[in-house]
Formats: C-alpha cells, sequence, structure tokens
C-alpha cells in the first residue's frame, strides 16, 4: 500500500480475484422469494448457462472490468469514468467505492478518494484494503500518526498482509521510529519475500512508496536483506542508500545485520569504490 497512494495500496493472484464475477442477490440475506399466487406472478426463470459454458457477464460486471482494465495501462481518469459508470448500477458496492477511490488517488486527487474509500469502508467495516487505503491519504497529507492507525486497524482484519505491514513501517520511519519501522519491514518481509519488489499500482490496495527520507529506507532495506541472507539484495538496497547520500556508512561494519555481507567481495568493491551522492 500505496500510494504510492496508494498499498497500499498488486499482484498476479489480487489481479485475478479482481476479475471474478461477483453475485448480486436480488434478495436480502436469509429472506426466501415470495410464492407465486393469484396477486404475485411466478418469478422468471434465471438463466443458465450451459454445463461448461461461463455465464455471461452482466452490464456492471463488463463495466468493471473494462475499468479494470484501464486502470492497468494507467488510464485512470477513464477508469474511474467506468467505475461510475458501474457504481450507477450498483451503489452500494464497496469494492466499486475502493477501485474508483484508487483511481481518483493516481490522479493526486486525495479529498475525492478519500470520500470514496469512506464510503466502502461504510458499507463493509471489515474491508481491510480501503482501509489501508484511507491511511495512504492520511500519509499522503503528512498525517503519519493517523495512517499509522489505520494500517494497525487494517492489519487487525488482515494480519498476513505484507503489504500494508510496509506500509506501516514506511509511516513509523517518517516519524523517525526507526525501531519500529524495523519491526514493521522485517514482518511485512517474512509474509512476502517480494513484497518491496512490487511495481504496479493497479489492484483494491495501495503500496505505499514515497518514503521522505530515501537515503535511510533503502539502508533500513539493506539491513534486513542482509538479516535474511538475501546478499545480493541487500548489496543493491545499500548502493542505493549510498547514492542517496546516507551518511552513517562507518556504522555498517559493526551492525550485526550486516556481519555476512561485509565479507562478501561485492560489499568490498562496492566500499572500495562507493558512488558519488546524487544531487538533492
Amino acid at each position: 500500500m500505496t500510494s504510492r497512494v496508494l498499498s497500499s495500496p498488486t499482484s498476479l493472484h489480487l489481479l485475478l480475484w479482481l476479475l471474478l464475477p461477483v453475485a448480486i442477490i436480488a434478495q436480502a440475506p436469509g429472506q426466501t422469494p415470495a410464492s407465486a399466487g393469484p396477486d404475485r406472478p411466478a418469478p422468471a426463470p434465471q438463466a443458465v448457462a450451459p454445463q461448461g459454458q461461463v455465464p455471461p457477464l452482466s452490464d456492471r460486471e463488463m463495466l468493471e472490468k473494462r475499468a479494470d482494465t484501464l486502470m492497468a495501462r494507467k488510464d485512470y481518469r477513464q477508469a474511474v469514468a467506468y467505475y461510475e459508470k458501474a457504481l450507477a448500477l450498483d451503489p452500494k458496492n464497496p469494492v466499486l467505492y475502493n477501485k474508483a477511490g484508487i483511481g481518483y488517488h493516481q490522479q493526486l486527487l486525495l479529498d475525492r478518494a478519500k470520500k470514496y474509500y469512506e464510503r466502502a469502508i461504510k458499507l463493509n467495516r471489515k474491508y481491510s484494503e480501503a482501509i489501508n487505503n484511507l491511511g495512504t491519504v492520511h500519509y499522503s497529507k503528512k498525517k503519519h500518526k493517523t495512517a499509522i492507525k489505520l494500517y494497525k486497524q487494517a492489519l487487525e482484519l488482515a494480519p498476513k498482509s505484507a503489504s500494508i505491514y510496509s506500509n506501516l513501517g514506511t509511516a513509523y520511519l517518517d516519524r523517525k521510529e526507526y525501531d519500529e519501522a524495523l519491526v514493521a519491514y522485517a514482518k511485512a518481509l517474512e509474509l512476502d519475500p517480494e513484497v518491496f519488489e512490487h511495481r504496479s499500482t493497479y489492484g483494491i490496495l495501495l503500496q505505499e512508496r514515497s518514503v521522505e527520507d530515501r537515503a535511510r529506507f533503502h539502508f533500513f532495506m539493506a539491513k534486513i536483506y542482509a538479516a535474511a541472507g538475501t546478499l545480493d539484495r541487500a548489496l543493491e538496497y545499500l548502493r542505493k542508500a549510498l547514492e542517496e547520500g546516507f551518511k552513517d556508512r562507518d556504522k555498517i561494519p559493526s551492525d550485526p545485520a550486516f556481519a555476512e555481507l561485509i565479507k562478501t567481495e561485492g560489499y568490498a568493491q562496492l566500499m572500495a569504490n562507493p558512488p558519488t551522492p546524487l544531487p538533492q
């Protein structure tokens, strides 16, 4: 999440889940259709697809699928227009509100995105993705304390979400609560070894990437990957930290997390020829 509203802010399994048809129930949950009678005609038979064939999509589903395709192409303005049309047909669908919120979020229309996330949450109080995404709006507005509260609330509902833990770590990092940030980032990596490598902004959860102190962020990534034994990525992020002007390089050799990394030839070469810091 985010992110980079918006996670939180989109992996393949999320994309497949998004494209599954959503059943529309005509009556309230637990309510059975009334029996036919003299004053009440029998209900029209429901169309059933032949065995082995996929049933046709409803108008709302076709609009949503078109919008999803446009989101994947990063045509957020057009995508939102299709989500709005789908919402006109299904105005109490929290998933559509969340997706439309992401579309507005990606256009940096934060107040409108916030409104749509809040509507999604009102319709489904346990919608962890929408709660996370609302947190990314507050993060973007530099309301980090509120963002942390929302990320924690989302994690109570989705305790195995690596992206939400990543967002939580980023919010802690910007509040300079470094120990808490490391714990959250380490948990994210434990849940998904690829969590910090995801690049897509399409899906139902935004993953935040716009950290304020990128040098320290990259250093933390190097430290977490080194501790996990993924030394090639640790070295890559350490190089990025130095390029961003990380100033505490003298502390690296004494940090236990880098015990194995400092033994490698790649580390020796990096320290012998460190990159020139990029212009700020």
